[in-house]
């Protein structure tokens, strides 16, 4: 059987199957703020999903293992949105970068992501292995509700 990488998968369901590992394995720490904080200064409210946190760590290591190094600055552009002025025209608007400092913060203190020597960070060997140990047990579960399915 080839290996399965981050890559091969719906991104939808490697970030949901990551933050909830990142959730049972306790070594993210929630900063105190985040049930307080919005992700962006367009958004009208602060997120309804309690675990809002693990769910965008999970995302922000998706990211890096697609494209890394990513700094801080690259990551307020691609959780930004659509910030609406009333009657005047909607702008694009950079998300808030205090969760995503502290995001990336918790997973540095967790050993799943390190500062690059040029900029940015990236993923550890750990951290890596962990996605592509997830990947493999998403690719497993498919393959086994298939045959499931097909008897």
């Amino acid at each position: 059987m080839p290996g399965v990488t981050v890559k091969d998968l719906d991104q939808h369901v490697v970030t949901k199957a990551l933050a909830s590992f990142l959730k049972k394995s306790g070594k993210v720490v929630v900063p105190v703020q985040a049930e307080f904080i919005k992700t962006g200064k367009f958004k009208e409210t602060a997120p309804t999903e309690a675990d809002w946190f693990f769910t965008r760590c999970a995302s922000i290591m998706r990211h890096l293992y697609i494209r890394s190094p990513s700094g801080v600055a690259a990551f307020t552009k691609v959780y930004g949105g659509r910030k609406r002025n009333g009657t005047h025209p909607s702008h694009y608007c950079r998300s808030s970068d205090g969760c995503i400092r502290k995001a990336l913060q918790a997973l540095e203190a967790a050993r799943m992501v390190e500062k690059h020597p040029d900029g940015g960070r990236k993923l550890t060997s750990k951290g890596q292995r962990d996605m592509d140990r997830i990947a493999n047990q998403i690719v497993v579960k498919q393959r086994n509700a298939n045959k499931e399915a097909l008897t």
